[in-house]
């Protein structure tokens, strides 16, 4: 059946072949792209409450698509390519599955696509021009297990928020102000995990911190924060903990001050609610990259941006961390040292090696034995209870420590080399 120049309405069972529609389509029915062929529209796009639009093949959509009825796909084939000369509206009720989507117009600068709806990817989704907007009109962006992106830049990604599912580690297209600032997690424990994330390029808690002296809502050794920015990541199903990494640029990240050396003393900080402070959770910086990191508990989300402190005050209570471990009985350097730890109360330290999987954990490091000689007990490649190979990997402490009658939390995140030869 060819389409080519023709008008159709679509009705329940019709397939559809290459073709081009040159109205507004309304699909009361059943549409199915068969695998290997084509269907376009330059016309605005209903699917109906009543409708059904599958695509196994290649579907290119150059105006606005709305969505009351179930889009989906049953084959890997399925490729939905968003490719309009002006705005276009991704609107409606109901939930559009796509296996693979291409975002491709350059109409606006500030959002060629306006989505109000809820868009799931199931693979790929390749943002080669034009910004998908969420953020001012209520939709969001899904990507399920496995899912990914390509093609994010300053002039494409989502500006809003993005949905991840599943037990992969993800790095999220998003941004904001024409501004692409990614922030990344690693992988979760379980397929069920889901975590949420949005960049703002404004202050998202409004008047809640001095924008002038800001070291005055600040705890512990923070000695200045980012007011310019800021990301939101929360864990909204599952119980994992992750390593959480945020980006910096200087042209964005200010005061400048932030990233200027020595660049260690970048980590990333907090807003906490119940104190109204903004709180140290640590930082591994990789320099090359402009990334910082840092492992989360499951109560530690919300806002996040990026905060300079004193290394010098980093370990009070004379603690000292010894990074190396070389596990091999020599008596030297067999297990991670760290003088002090034992005296202070309600320690506890973690290791995760460089894909952000926990290896190790203890609370009351070093009082009874219990220390990290280098062996895994967490959830790897290779069985529990096996030695680690040669590598660099990550540790975070943290402890309680009391001086002058008041109590402060610790955390320090730093590298750890385990050297097996």
């Amino acid at each position: 059946m060819n389409l080519k120049n023709k008008i159709v309405s679509a009705t329940a069972g019709l397939l559809f072949g290459v073709g081009s529609l040159i109205a507004q389509t309304a699909n009361t029915g059943e549409m199915v792209v068969m695998p290997g062929t084509q269907f376009s529209t330059v016309g605005d796009f209903n699917n109906t409450n009543t409708a059904s639009f599958i695509n196994d093949g290649e579907a290119f959509i150059y105006a606005n698509f709305n969505n009351e009825g179930v889009v989906d796909f049953t084959t890997t084939d399925g490729y939905t390519r968003f490719q309009g000369s002006a705005v276009q509206q991704l609107s409606g009720g109901s939930i559009s599955y796509f296996y693979d989507v291409l975002f491709d117009n350059v109409s606006s600068s500030t959002g060629s696509f306006e989505l109000s709806s809820e868009i799931s990817i199931d693979n790929e989704a390749n943002f080669n021009e034009g910004i998908v907007k969420n953020d001012d009109f209520g939709g969001l962006v899904i990507f399920e297990d496995n899912a990914n992106h390509t093609g994010v830049f300053d002039e494409s990604h989502v500006d809003g928020v993005v949905k991840k599912n599943g037990d992969d580690s993800f790095i999220y297209p998003i941004g904001d102000a024409q501004l692409f600032r990614h922030a990344a997690i690693s992988a979760p424990d379980d397929i069920t995990d889901t975590f949420t994330a949005k960049y703002y390029f404004e202050n998202p808690i409004g008047n809640i911190v001095d924008g002038e002296t800001p070291t005055s809502s600040v705890a512990g050794v923070i000695t200045m924060i980012d007011m310019a920015e800021f990301w939101t990541v929360t864990n909204d199903a599952g119980s994992s903990d992750v390593l959480l990494t945020l980006s910096w640029d200087e042209s964005t990240t200010t005061p400048l001050a932030i990233a200027s050396d020595p660049q260690t003393a970048i980590h990333i900080v907090r807003w906490d609610e119940a104190q109204q402070l903004w709180v140290d959770e640590g930082g591994i910086v990789d320099v090359a990259n402009k990334t910082v990191s840092t492992p989360l508990q499951l109560d530690h989300y919300g806002i996040f941006t990026l905060g300079r402190v004193k290394e010098e005050l980093i370990l009070p209570g004379d603690v000292v961390v010894y990074n190396g471990v070389t596990p091999n009985g020599d008596g030297l350097n067999d297990y991670f040292l760290i003088d002090n730890i034992q005296n202070l109360a309600n320690n506890n330290v973690q290791i995760f090696n460089r894909w952000g999987v926990k290896v190790f954990e203890t609370n009351n490091y070093d009082s009874a034995g219990n220390v990290f000689d280098g062996y895994s007990e967490g959830r790897l490649t290779i069985s529990g209870n096996d030695q680690l190979p040669t590598g660099t990997y990550y540790y975070v402490l943290s402890y309680d420590f009391t001086d002058n009658d008041s109590t402060q939390r610790v955390k320090k995140a730093g590298y750890l080399y385990i050297t097996t030869e």
